[in-house]
């Protein structure tokens, strides 16, 4: 929720849309309430998914620890305000169609909590991030609160929440779309560019939560818009609109005893226009003076020869005299008065107009369980896998294997950042060692190194389970592989296998300059060798014969038209003798099986392949 009135439409012109290496090594804020709503979302588009706020928490937090490479603090909601649980009140009262005359009056002391099925959530999420080793603070309210105050504070970057109030808390960077299949995934509002845009800072930004209403006031005040109420704070300069909306929500002060003399409003100050009434014009020519006078001799705005009168003005004819424009500001300052002292009249009317608490809870900078100078407890540990793996194959259902494998992703980010400090251990997951740069791999134009690992034979606690041939146990297998695909919520990455003479190996998508400050010497040799290539490959092309370099150059470096193009393309059909085509379908079939058979193992099904990787 946030600010109501389509607040977010309001910022979106100032939206930033950053690539796949924005959260790269930066901390960043997660509302965890936040992702743990979208658990609805996610049960119409797929209802047989289980227990989908446990398997989107999964999975967002390793994509954006290991494919970003992002550090999240998680937040969590705490003991809601009064104000807050008697707006819950009223929106279950105006959803459900409630005659909202009967709504409880609050009462001090009295709290509304979140129903048991959502703490009961957010408890198993809890759990789950703290076994994969991600740190989880507690609000004392609002979890985007505390959110924005770690941001304003420092010790984040970044907040990743969909409640636009977090700006009014104080936030300076907020993420509120995440589209991990996009070329720019982040969605991110800076309020630099909105103070750059709009004019509004965070005082300013209170008063329009207050004028169009909130997560505390849902009603605000009656008849005023984002636009309006855009329109009206921005009358205001940012130190006195909190001040002024209280004055005028009293009745002490009206808007035209505003600032009477200053001279930063144009249409006030020391140059203030004068009541004199506008100079008499002619009716023929529209100048000053008298139609009688300008018969017989022309004025001096008109130009005619000598006698003559003056001219007869055009249509929609404007007199640029300084009578005329000093009549036309005080009309403008007249319609201006009359608009803002209507909506003086209406904060007038609306009772207890500014909520002080509100107010004062949108300013307040102590939203933690934390001393302010020592700031928050944060420290990123290493996922306890084993007591991962019994947690979500209780709740989820999930193999063993399976979990390591959606695991791996993240062991293998922690694995290369020790290395680059030289705190890892020798092994990755105790089974697998660095093997070598494979290839580049571009996802969205961003550029990965596609990292090869080995299975080491000398692996402590890498025993291998005996493969069942059970058909019932594959069949389970496949039911969960069906399940999992096309995941709607941001499925990590799968690991590639591949098997070379037995030897087992991994392909890891990881990011280039980890991989290069864990094994630069490696990662160094790689590219000399692509560049090595490259270079031969030059060679060769400049090696040819002129004919054919003029035509490689033409179909490389010039578009073709298309009846070239088509031209070009055109190769005649020359049938082949009945011998030659069955010799040649024999010999594509010898080869492509002996490929088959040396580049992978046909022998082991999927779950069986699963199963000799991850399972220890």
């Amino acid at each position: 929720m946030g600010v109501g009135g389509h607040f977010w439409d309001l910022l979106k012109p100032y939206a930033r849309h950053e690539g796949f290496g924005y959260l790269r090594d930066k901390r960043v804020a997660v509302d965890l309430s936040f992702w743990i709503v979208q658990h609805e979302t996610a049960i119409k588009k797929r209802s047989f998914a289980r227990n989908p706020h446990l398997r989107l928490t999964f999975f967002r937090t390793i994509n954006l620890f290991s494919k970003f490479g992002a550090f999240p603090v998680f937040v969590v909601d705490g003991t809601p305000s009064p104000l807050k649980s008697q707006a819950r009140i009223r929106r279950f009262f105006q959803a459900s169609g409630l005659d909202l005359s009967s709504l409880p009056v609050p009462e001090d002391g009295v709290l509304v909590e979140r129903n048991q099925a959502f703490r009961k959530c957010v408890k198993e999420c809890v759990e789950l991030l703290e076994l994969l080793g991600m740190p989880v603070l507690e609000a004392k309210g609002e979890a985007e609160a505390l959110c924005a105050q770690l941001n304003y504070e420092g010790h984040v970057d970044a907040c990743i929440t969909a409640d636009s109030d977090a700006f009014l808390f104080g936030a300076n960077c907020v993420i509120k779309c995440i589209h991990p299949n996009s070329r720019e995934p982040f969605e991110c509002y800076h309020i630099s560019d909105i103070e750059d845009g709009l004019g509004l800072k965070r005082n300013r930004l209170i008063a329009i939560a207050l004028l169009v209403g909130n997560d505390h006031d849902l009603q605000g005040v009656q008849g005023i818009g984002v636009d309006k109420a855009l329109r009206f704070v921005k009358t205001f300069s940012e130190e006195e609109i909190l001040n002024s909306l209280k004055e005028i929500g009293n009745g002490e002060k009206l808007l035209c005893e505003r600032d009477v003399g200053s001279s930063d409003d144009p249409l006030h100050g020391s140059n203030s226009i004068s009541p004199k009434l506008r100079q008499s014009h002619c009716s023929f020519c529209g100048h000053p003076g008298s139609k009688r006078d300008h018969f017989q001799f022309s004025c001096s705005n008109c130009i005619t020869g000598d006698g003559a009168g003056c001219l007869k003005k055009p249509d929609r004819f404007k007199c640029d005299c300084s009578s005329c424009d000093m009549d036309r500001k005080r009309k403008e300052q007249e319609k201006h008065e009359s608009w803002q002292m209507k909506v003086c009249e209406r904060i007038a009317l609306e009772p207890n107009f500014p909520n002080n608490e509100i107010i004062k809870m949108y300013l307040s900078n102590n939203n933690g369980y934390f001393d302010g100078s020592g700031g928050p407890r944060t420290s990123w540990e290493r996922p306890q896998s084993e007591m991962l793996v019994d947690f979500l194959a209780f709740h989820q259902r999930w193999e063993p294997s399976y979990i390591r494998q959606k695991l791996l992703p993240m062991m293998s980010t922690i694995y290369l950042r020790d290395m680059a400090t030289n705190t890892a251990d020798e092994l990755l997951c105790n089974q697998y060692e660095f093997d070598c740069v494979h290839r580049v791999k571009t996802r969205y134009g961003y550029r990965f190194l596609v990292v090869k690992w080995k299975k080491a034979t000398h692996a402590s606690g890498g025993t291998v389970h005996e493969i069942s041939d059970d058909p019932a146990s594959s069949q389970q297998h496949e039911v969960i592989d069906v399940d999992e695909r096309d995941d709607i919520l941001e499925e990590s990455e799968v690991p590639q296998i591949q098997v070379v003479d037995g030897t087992w190996f991994l392909l890891t998508d990881e990011d280039i300059e980890l991989v290069r400050a864990a094994f630069p010497e490696e990662v160094d040799r790689f590219f000399k060798e692509k560049e090595l290539k490259g270079s031969k490959r030059g060679n060769s092309v400049s090696s040819t014969p002129e004919g054919e370099e003029s035509e490689l150059t033409k179909s490389k470096g010039v578009q073709l038209s298309i009846t070239e193009f088509y031209r070009s393309a055109k190769v005649p059909y020359q049938a082949k003798p009945a011998d030659d085509i069955v010799d040649d379908s024999k010999s594509f079939r010898d080869g492509s099986s002996k490929k088959k058979s040396k580049g992978s193992s046909s022998n082991f099904s999927k779950s069986a392949r699963r199963r000799l990787l991850f399972d220890s």
